[in-house]
């Protein structure tokens, strides 16, 4: 895996894994920041590491996760 796919990977793990608050978001919530992470790190393997993709791709799974996160 090259460089420049990983590093915005693990940026995006790192980032969801900061959030100290996860037992006080709801379902949508945690489904939309899930979304998020999922979309930014196929994002970001799709354009090699291209900012656009992993930013497009996080903004696309994050409302993706809240529209899914709206059922439960």
């Amino acid at each position: 895996m090259k460089i420049r796919t990983l590093v915005p990977a693990l940026l995006l793990a790192a980032a969801t894994t900061g959030c100290a608050t996860w037992d006080n978001l709801s379902s949508r919530e945690k489904s939309a920041a899930t979304g998020a992470a999922v979309g930014g790190v196929a994002g970001a393997v799709i354009t090699d590491g291209g900012i656009l993709g992993t930013v497009g791709g996080a903004a696309i799974g994050g409302v993706i996760g809240d529209q899914v996160g709206k059922k439960k």
